[in-house]
């Protein structure tokens, strides 16, 4: 699938965007998995713009981060690499009870939060 590096941008703002949508009505796991999709799609525009390829098949936030090797706010990365833990666990939850349990509506806003500072981030990188 050939796109420009924009696109993944403005996908990955989209998708940021529709994070916050979920959050306000309580979707608040959906809300994280929304969160490593944007910031997934913002390192694929990097990795295509950098290398003029399209990205690797993968949802591995790091895979990007190393592949790319640019040097990034401490907290940035800190944060990048606990979404990219968040991926299997929003992406295919084993109960409804725990997931919630773990994705609260405080919790998620403070995960969103962090993505728009990643996504801030990545763009300055554009």
């Amino acid at each position: 699938m050939a796109r420009d590096h924009r696109e993944w941008l403005k996908q990955a703002e989209y998708d940021l965007e529709t994070a916050k949508f979920m959050h306000s009505g309580g979707r608040f796991f959906y809300a994280v998995f929304m969160c490593h999709l944007a910031i997934e799609k913002a390192l694929k525009g990097l990795y295509q713009k950098k290398f003029q390829k399209i990205p690797e098949k993968t949802h591995n936030l790091v895979f990007f981060l190393q592949k790319l090797d640019i040097a990034l706010p401490e907290a940035t990365g800190k944060f990048i690499t606990r979404l990219n833990s968040a991926s299997v666990a929003t992406r295919y939850p084993e109960s409804l009870a725990v997931i919630s349990s773990n994705y609260t509506g405080e919790i998620t806003k403070s995960i969103i939060d962090e993505s728009q500072e990643a996504l801030e981030w990545a763009k300055r990188q554009y």
